[in-house]
């Protein structure tokens, strides 16, 4: 267990360390994570609290980046109201928005999304422990009970293309992970979807998208960086991402 100043004990929730493990998104680093007690029982206004602090849900567990001698990963939140899409973005938005129909599901199993996950996982990830995920490591994944999770469906002519999976939480919507067609490469399928998130969460009248973790160094990663404006965890606190750049 962590005793954690802070959150941990503002709170009276215990934090707990893994053991150091091989990274999956920078070759040849450690990495270790910060989870919430799984035992824990989790609310929406804890789940937001958490986000608030750079966490992120994977099934259902709570938790952060803890590395010993890196801190590439970092949490960004797109505040819906000032997002501005790029040019690359409003093409993407043009071409993509008149092809895909798109559609709210719960998260209940669905074989056809699984199918359509196991294939991107082929081609995206093929040398990863996720590859192999069976029907319920899947669901275990991407799912939780406690969770308000939606499936966000993208169909062209009624051929399934991609899924993004989002939590909604009280002042916005996280995006908890988005597979697609592994022949649609070309078609920015990830962009789109995160597009249509940050759209929706201000139709909800919600504050922030939580996109996940931006790595620099990570060529599947660091895309996120390109929704401006946006706002970074720095451990402490939410900072605007003209801070990042003039650090550079």
């Amino acid at each position: 267990m962590l005793d954690n100043p802070g959150f941990a004990q503002e709170n009276a929730y215990a934090l707990y360390m893994s053991q150091l493990h091989e990274c999956s998104y920078l070759p040849g680093r450690d990495a270790r994570n910060l989870f919430l007690d799984p035992m824990a029982k989790v609310n929406d206004e804890l789940y937001q609290q958490l986000i608030d602090r750079g966490f992120r849900r994977s099934g259902c567990y709570l938790y952060q980046p803890a590395c010993p001698t890196c801190t590439s990963c970092v949490s960004l939140r797109i505040p819906v109201e000032a997002y501005r899409p790029s040019r690359s973005q409003r093409r993407n938005w043009t071409r993509n928005s008149e092809r895909y129909q798109i559609k709210l599901l719960n998260s209940d199993y669905s074989e056809e999304h699984y199918q359509l996950y196991k294939r991107y996982l082929l081609q995206r990830h093929p040398d990863g422990a996720m590859a192999c995920n069976s029907p319920g490591q899947y669901t275990q994944f991407l799912t939780c009970d406690w969770a308000d999770t939606q499936f966000i469906e993208f169909r062209n002519a009624g051929r399934l293309a991609a899924v993004a999976v989002s939590d909604l939480l009280p002042n916005g919507t996280s995006s908890v992970y988005t597979f697609y067609d592994p022949q649609l490469t070309q078609e920015g399928l990830g962009v789109f979807a995160l597009i249509w998130q940050i759209y929706h969460t201000k139709e909800l009248g919600l504050e922030w998208v939580y996109p996940g973790f931006w790595i620099e160094a990570c060529s599947k990663m660091n895309y996120k960086s390109r929704f401006r404006p946006f706002e970074y965890w720095t451990g402490q606190q939410w900072v605007s991402h003209t801070e990042l750049v003039a650090g550079k």
